[in-house]
C-alpha cells in the first residue's frame, strides 16, 4: 500500500515538475524574445507631420516586427516637439525614464535640429556663422552628456545616432553647416564600437520637398518611410 502510494507521490511529483519547467521555461523564452527600443529626440522622433502619427518610430517598429515576428519588438518613443540635446539630457533624469533605460535592448538618439535652428535664431536665413559655431560646441558637449549617461545607465545596450537632413536640399550654404554638424555626431560614433552612425541627409536629395515634407521641416509619412527604411537597411537588428 504504502510502496502504491510511493509511486503515485512520485508520478505527481513528476508531473508537476514537468508541468513547471515547461510553463515557467516557456515564460522565460518568451520574455527573452522580447526587444525593447528606446528613442528619444525632438518632433522628428516624435513624428510631428505624420498624418498617421507614426513617423519613423511607428514605421520603424511595424517593420521590425513583419520582419523578425519572433523578436516582438517594442519602441518607446521619447521624442519631444522642439527639445534640444539639453532637454534630451534632462529627460533622462525622470525616474521612469531612467527606469527604461536599464531594461532598453537599443537606443536610437535622432537630436540636433533645434539646436542649429534656434541657435540661429529659430530658421536658416540669413545664417549667423558665429552663433552657428558656438551652438555646435555646445550641442557636442550635450551629446557627450547623452551618451555617457545612456551608457551608464545600460553599457549592454547599443546605440544608434542618426545624422540630421538638411530641410532645404537645395541650401548650398545651409548643407556646409549640416555637414559639419553631422561631421561631429559620425565620429562620435566611430570613438565606440557600441554606437553606429546613420545618416539621413542624402534620403531627400533630388525629391520633390511637397511630397515628402508636410511644412518647412518636418517629413510627411512618406519622408519617414524613408528613414525607418533607412535605419532598417543600416542597421543588423
Amino acid at each position: 500500500m504504502k510502496k502504491g502510494i510511493y509511486i503515485l507521490t512520485g508520478i505527481f511529483l513528476l508531473g508537476l515538475g514537468v508541468y513547471l519547467s515547461i510553463t515557467f521555461l516557456g515564460e522565460g523564452k518568451k520574455a527573452d524574445s522580447g526587444k525593447t527600443i528606446v528613442a528619444f529626440g525632438d518632433s522628428l522622433t516624435y513624428g510631428y507631420g505624420d498624418e498617421t502619427k507614426e513617423g519613423y518610430i511607428g514605421r520603424l517598429e511595424s517593420k521590425l516586427n513583419n520582419t523578425y515576428p519572433d523578436k516582438h519588438y517594442q519602441i518607446k518613443n521619447y521624442g519631444v516637439y522642439g527639445y534640444k540635446s539639453a532637454d534630451v539630457l534632462k529627460k533622462m533624469i525622470n525616474p521612469k525614464v531612467a527606469e527604461d533605460l536599464s531594461d532598453a535592448d537599443l537606443f536610437i538618439v535622432y537630436i540636433g535640429t533645434n539646436d542649429l535652428l534656434k541657435s540661429n535664431g529659430g530658421d536658416l536665413y540669413p545664417l549667423h556663422h558665429d552663433k552657428l559655431v558656438e551652438a555646435k560646441d555646445v550641442y557636442e558637449d550635450k551629446l557627450n552628456g547623452i551618451l555617457e549617461t545612456l551608457e551608464t545607465a545600460n553599457s549592454d545596450a547599443p546605440i544608434i545616432l542618426l545624422g540630421l537632413f538638411n530641410p532645404y536640399p537645395d541650401g548650398d550654404q545651409i548643407e556646409a553647416y549640416i555637414d559639419h554638424w553631422n561631421e561631429a555626431i559620425r565620429k562620435k560614433a566611430e570613438e565606440d564600437k557600441n554606437m553606429t552612425y546613420i545618416s539621413t541627409n542624402e534620403l531627400f536629395k533630388g525629391k520633390n520637398k511637397k511630397q515628402y515634407f508636410a511644412d518647412s521641416l518636418h517629413p510627411n509619412g512618406k519622408g519617414y518611410e524613408l528613414i525607418a527604411d533607412k535605419i532598417l537597411k543600416d542597421y543588423s537588428f
